[in-house]
């Protein structure tokens, strides 16, 4: 399932971002990639503990805290810590590539599988040119461009690439998710369940239905979830 969530970061916040990284000491984003990548990455990163990333990363973090759609779609069991990239110049673009199936956590070294890939765009698209995080699935290549603020949420299974940036610098945050439940379809089906539940609520108010399907849609996760 490929999602984009709207205003996961409000204006103030983009703004924020915008001016840490605008002084941030960005490196090269080959460092620590492995072979693979590093033979179709060229962009630019944040070492994890630099002032500017931690103090972006907790306001990620804090807003994904307060969006239930998020948690709705990525059924979230463990979050990679949020960090931040940059395309253009000399360092704008990042091949076709899958991310690793498993990320080590910078704190704790704890494994984390990466069920479902995140892009949280900082940069408004007239700022740019180019840029398009351009993913793979089953309906063809999507290519994504989306206001800052707003957020791509999509299967770490699918091959993307960023295209070149030819004018301009593309800001953005990116992470992963290990979910409750690991099938990207059994994801899809629930959250889809989710958002007719809230909709016939909504319309309905609460029904003896509403309330047997709440039932139905937390025994399924019952069965799938791994806590």
């Amino acid at each position: 399932m490929m999602l984009h969530l709207p205003n996961v970061l409000t204006p103030e916040e983009v703004q924020q971002a915008q001016t840490l990284l605008a002084s941030a000491p960005w490196a090269d984003g080959r460092k620590g990639a492995g072979e693979q990548a590093r033979q179709v990455k060229n962009n630019e990163q944040l070492d994890h503990d630099c002032a500017q990333a931690q103090t972006i990363r907790g306001m990620v973090l804090h807003a994904l805290e307060r969006s239930p759609l998020f948690f709705s779609a990525a059924l979230p069991k463990r979050v990679f810590p949020p960090r931040l990239n940059r395309y253009g110049g000399d360092s704008n673009y990042y091949g076709d590539h899958i991310d690793g199936a498993v990320r080590y956590m910078p704190d704790t070294g704890q494994r984390l599988r990466t069920d479902v890939s995140c892009t949280i765009f900082l940069s408004e698209p007239d700022s740019y040119d180019g840029g398009e995080l351009c993913i793979a699935d089953t309906f063809g290549e999507q290519a994504v461009k989306l206001s800052a603020g707003h957020m791509i949420l999509y299967p770490g299974t699918s091959l993307h690439q960023v295209a070149p940036v030819t004018r301009g610098y593309r800001l953005a945050c990116f992470f992963w998710i290990e979910s409750m439940v690991r099938s990207d379809e059994q994801r899809r089906l629930l959250y889809e369940l989710d958002m007719n539940l809230l909709a016939l609520r909504q319309q309905y108010g609460e029904t003896d239905e509403t309330t047997a399907l709440t039932g139905v849609y937390h025994n399924l996760l019952r069965m799938w979830a791994d806590t």
